[in-house]
């Protein structure tokens, strides 16, 4: 077990949780609702210290991100845990089950990178929730930096400011789940609650990270037009360049409603595509909403096949049909 951060003790043993806003009150021997943050003796620890998962080598596209050093990889870590408990939670055997890991502390993981070659462009925090793993992560990025990886966060964004912020620091771009625009579907469906999470995407683009978001459309319970429209109209006056990618929801862990249709992910996108610049479809079997077009022409600038990529509309960082400037909204 590793030393937590950000708690505070309430007497008789019990601690109070400061990371995320679920707020645990934990007794000792007990764990918090992430169920890797626990109370030894009146101190809090967290358990999944250094403890991988999953470690792969992934396409960036894959996390996703679109928008970021596209046709790159990067070396994916994860961990077990979430502080979420989403009925349809497509990684349940790691996010909410006890899954076999193994140890990665933090130099051996920043190395691993190194290992991969000029094509790694850094380490990415994902498949579970990493914000549970909050102090290995901010260790790994640190020592990460120092180095000149980067580092991404794939994350719910369910967490308290103060925390954040200082993660931020050391993070250069992040995908944030925001998986509803109701605090109903929140608390009904993913036993949480929406403004922290929106607070975390707002901090995130305040800070100057690259961020893109990701709203799994489940039919009947987050998919109305008018719930899309409010979410977009959210997401636009923050910045209409922040990709949004509306992903096709399968039945998974505890939901068995039948997939996203076509129609309703088609819907989604054209409603999203009148205010903001860069809308994907996710999860399906299309081209629609894959590639990546200039903003002002039309023209192609990111060809995807896959995960196989292609830049033929980007010279320098400009649409090498109109020249707009992209250079901004497409890392490279």
């Amino acid at each position: 077990m590793h030393p937590a951060l950000y708690w505070h003790p309430l007497g008789d043993g019990k601690v109070a949780c400061e990371l995320c806003p679920q707020d645990c009150r934990i007794a000792p021997g007990r764990v918090g609702a992430c169920r890797v943050r626990k109370n030894h003796d009146g101190t809090l620890y967290s358990t999944n210290y250094a403890q991988a998962s999953a470690v792969a080598l992934d396409p960036i596209e894959k996390k996703p991100l679109y928008h970021f050093y596209p046709g790159r990889v990067i070396l994916s870590l994860g961990t077990v845990g979430c502080n979420l408990r989403c009925s349809f939670c497509q990684n349940w055997q790691i996010a909410q089950e006890n899954a076999p890991t193994r140890e990665l502390l933090p130099e051996r993981a920043v190395a691993l990178a190194e290992e991969q070659g000029e094509s790694c462009i850094g380490l990415a925090y994902t498949y579970s929730e990493p914000l549970v793993w909050y102090e290995y992560v901010l260790d790994t990025a640190r020592l990460a930096r120092e180095k000149d990886l980067k580092n991404v966060l794939v994350t719910n964004g369910f967490v308290q400011p103060k925390p954040f912020t200082e993660l931020l620091d050391v993070v250069d771009a992040l995908n944030i789940d925001v998986k509803g625009f109701t605090d109903k579907y929140y608390r009904g469906i993913c036993h949480g609650s929406l403004e922290p999470v929106l607070k975390s995407v707002e901090l995130a683009v305040q800070a100057g990270c690259h961020v893109e978001l990701t709203t799994l459309l489940v039919p009947g319970l987050n998919d109305t037009p008018e719930e899309i429209e409010a979410l977009v109209n959210w997401i636009a006056a923050l910045s209409p360049a922040i990709p949004l990618h509306l992903t096709r929801y399968f039945p998974q862990y505890k939901m068995s409603l039948p997939p996203t249709s076509w129609a309703s992910l088609e819907l989604a996108w054209k409603i999203a595509r009148e205010k903001l610049r860069y809308v994907y479809i996710g999860n399906a079997e299309t081209e629609r909403g894959q590639n990546t077009y200039c903003p002002q022409c039309g023209a192609l600038l990111v060809e995807r096949r896959g995960y196989r990529i292609k830049q033929p509309g980007v010279e320098q960082g400009r649409c090498s049909h109109c020249g707009y400037q992209v250079h901004d909204e497409i890392m490279e």
